[in-house]
């Protein structure tokens, strides 16, 4: 719990009425009963500390939008070319997965694929917005892994299939807030599968930062509080089987944990 010192983050867990927001300060956790996305929320009850309740994805969103191809290495490992502008693809709500949760693998897929991102995730409602203004609108960030059936996805035109089934976004282990925007382009991503490093990039190395993708997505579709942009994955992708462990760290916001069945 390092990495959560003097921190503030956002949370949902299972608590004994539900479903519940919350708030983490140094390891503790409190209910926050409007949720986060009011101005000034309002701290509740205490909850018990992070590593005794059960966590929940850190956000509802209504859509959550992929980023392809936004590290050069990972371009140049599949052999493409990297795009002259965002390439975006859409998960549905239905494949997040929540920190400890298992990834299933389907038997439509012969090939499932870890890539470890950093997730951004949304605090106000926003359409046309300026890249200058963009971060203004965006709580924190998160740890997600863009699970990809990596047969389905080469073998179809468009990529809903391999990259929307169900398990395939996990997301948390919570969201941290009050990051600038270029605390934001300067963080580690990394993976692990059984303890051994498969990832390591940094987002100061993506073709388009975040504030660029939420300008660039926010000409096309509003954007709402709790939407989630997975930003791309750096290069070092490759098979998860049953049994294994997947690890995705974003530097100074956590660790997201996941069993592969």
């Amino acid at each position: 719990m390092n990495d959560m010192a003097g921190r503030r983050c956002v949370v949902r867990v299972m608590a004994d009425e539900g479903p519940c927001w919350g708030v983490v300060v140094d390891g503790e956790v409190s209910s926050l009963p409007g949720g986060p996305f009011e101005d000034g929320p309002r701290i509740g009850r205490r909850l018990g500390h992070v590593d005794q309740v059960r966590l929940l994805a850190p956000t509802v969103p209504t859509k959550i939008i992929g980023v392809g191809r936004n590290y050069v290495d990972h371009a140049a490992e599949h052999g493409v070319e990297v795009p002259a502008e965002p390439l975006l693809f859409l998960k549905p709500p239905s494949s997040i997965l929540p920190p400890g949760g298992s990834i299933v693998r389907p038997g439509l897929s012969q090939r499932v694929e870890y890539e470890g991102e950093m997730a951004v995730v949304m605090g106000r409602a926003c359409r046309n917005v300026s890249e200058a203004d963009a971060w203004h609108h965006v709580l924190g960030v998160t740890c997600g892994n863009d699970v990809t059936a990596r047969d389905i996805q080469r073998a179809d035109p468009q990529w809903t299939r391999g990259k929307g089934f169900d398990t395939f976004c996990p997301l948390g282990p919570w969201i941290v807030t009050g990051l600038t925007r270029d605390q934001a382009d300067g963080l580690e991503v990394s993976s692990r599968v059984n303890g051994e490093l498969r990832q390591r990039g940094n987002t100061s190395q993506m073709v388009f930062p975040a504030a660029r993708l939420v300008a660039h997505i926010s000409a096309v579709m509003t954007l709402e509080p709790g939407d989630v942009i997975l930003t791309g994955t750096p290069s070092g992708v490759g098979p998860l089987a049953a049994g294994d462990t997947v690890e995705v760290e974003v530097g100074g916001v956590g660790v997201l944990s996941n069993s592969v069945e």
